[in-house]
């Protein structure tokens, strides 16, 4: 299939799920008809509430999807559809959002990978043709999101079999979170927040640890205990490893929230940091 293939079919996609979601948003505001209401049937008009979705009012536009991978590779790109919402909802319904429906326009905005919502726009000015979820990821791109700053364990520590690994991170805006920018264009500002909401350590012996948080530092009054919240203990020494260490890989999931233009989303990246660790047995001594 050629590109103009490859569009047309995007479009034809856009265009399905746009008849999806406006007969499920129809359905889900039926509440906010009332019982009397009897509401034509025919064109401009919709059954059960007394408004609907033109479908292919406005033009589409375009944007970047969720970028994962361990740099944050682009993932593929995603096409949205803006469609004006006419006749306008009740004053009342949550989707103005606070905005008042006498000063302000409202689109429904559909896209490929799923990044629905409705955008709110001052009445007169033209819909915007930035989609929020890009300038979203531009914010992010702006934050340097690294992979987790390993503090335990060390390239240069000592580890024995048998004896409990404490795993922790040190924390920072661009290693753990939260990081916060924005980025703007068009009449419109998105404001991102990153944090990490999880670590996922890869031992090298073949086990796998996931750690809800930065982990706990260890302490010499904690002996021979085992960590509360992101440990590991080792059963077999790294002798027979390449280099005669085993290779760590902490990999951390950063969960980004985003709000502007009259949307809101989230958004996730993927990165890793690797560390060599050597395992050594107890010696006994006779």
């Amino acid at each position: 299939m050629d590109g103009h293939g490859v569009d047309r079919e995007r479009s034809s996609l856009l265009t399905r799920r746009l008849s999806l979601l406006i007969g499920a948003l129809v359905l889900a505001a039926a509440g906010t008809a009332h019982a009397d209401d009897d509401p034509d049937v025919g064109a401009g008009k919709c059954q059960v509430i007394k408004f609907c979705v033109g479908v292919g009012v406005d033009d589409e536009t375009g944007g970047k999807g969720t970028q994962t991978g361990s740099q944050g590779s682009s993932g593929s790109k995603t096409q949205c559809k803006l469609t004006k919402v006419n006749p306008k909802p009740p004053a009342n319904h949550p989707v103005w959002n606070g905005a008042d429906p006498k000063k302000s326009d409202l689109y429904f905005r559909a896209c490929t990978d799923g990044g629905d919502g409705f955008v709110v726009v001052p009445q007169g000015q033209p819909a915007p043709q930035v989609d929020p979820q890009e300038l979203a990821q531009r914010a992010v791109d702006s934050m340097t999101l690294l992979g987790p700053d390993i503090a335990s364990p060390r390239g240069a520590g000592k580890y024995t079999v048998g004896v409990p690994t404490w795993m922790w991170v040190n924390q920072s805006a661009t290693t753990f979170g939260p990081n916060t920018a924005s980025a703007s264009a068009g009449g419109i500002t998105v404001t991102a927040t990153a944090k990490v909401s999880k670590i996922v350590w890869q031992m090298g012996d073949g086990a796998s640890v996931t750690c809800n948080g930065p982990g706990t530092p260890y302490q010499a009054s904690e002996g021979m205990a085992q960590s509360p919240n992101c440990g590991h203990v080792y059963s077999k020494s790294s002798a027979g490893a390449r280099s005669g260490k085993y290779p760590v890989t902490a990999t951390s999931t950063w969960t980004i929230d985003w709000q502007g233009g009259g949307a809101a989303g989230q958004l996730t990246e993927i990165r890793q940091t690797n560390v060599q660790v050597a395992i050594g047995e107890l010696q006994v001594v006779r």
